[in-house]
């Protein structure tokens, strides 16, 4: 079964290395990654799609949870949610087939954004089913070049955000610090 899982981690380098080095580690594969900077600078959400059953899920959720760089961790499986992935789609387009292209393209609500002489580069956001049906679609034509960003996604009812940072009283002693975790051992 396929699983979402949403991380909260703190932003700074060697966070994306940890997390993955956490799944590589165990056997675990990542169907898909994202990872971006939230509205708060100092923290990013990284959005990881993985196929496994609940008690797997579960395990990846507890391991997570330990990493010292990782604020908060929800697994998005069975909420209702926003999901999206975008794509780039580089396909052969000569004079004959650009009004064939350009109709999928409408139909789909995807975007032109670039063309030359001898292909199209068409834009398209959506959900899996929507992605892989356009590329079907455009397989005809002949593709030269695809890229995926993975997926992004929110729950519609709950929402992850990272707890508010403690800032110390204007002439008192520092706020006190968040306990450390202790990093996973391998």
């Amino acid at each position: 079964m396929e699983h979402t899982i949403s991380v909260l981690v703190e932003n700074h380098f060697g966070v994306l290395t940890h997390v993955a080095g956490l799944f590589s580690a165990r056997g675990f594969n990542i169907d898909s990654l994202a990872v971006g900077e939230t509205h708060d600078p100092s923290v990013s959400r990284m959005t990881i799609v993985v196929h496994g059953d609940a008690g797997i899920v579960e395990q990846i959720v507890k391991q997570l949870n330990k990493l010292i760089d990782v604020i908060k961790v929800e697994d998005l499986s069975g909420e209702d949610l926003i999901d999206r992935e975008l794509v780039l789609v580089k396909v052969n387009a000569d004079a004959r087939s650009r009004n064939d292209i350009l109709q999928i393209v409408n139909t789909f609500r995807a975007k032109v954004v670039d063309v030359n002489p001898e292909s199209m580069t068409i834009e398209v956001t959506g959900g899996e089913s929507k992605i892989d049906a356009i590329i079907e679609l455009f397989t005809p034509f002949g593709i030269r070049e695809t890229v995926r960003t993975g997926v992004v996604a929110l729950s519609r009812s709950k929402e992850l955000i990272a707890p508010a940072k403690e800032s110390p009283a204007a002439g008192s002693a520092a706020a006190p610090k968040k306990p450390k975790k202790l990093p996973v051992k391998k």
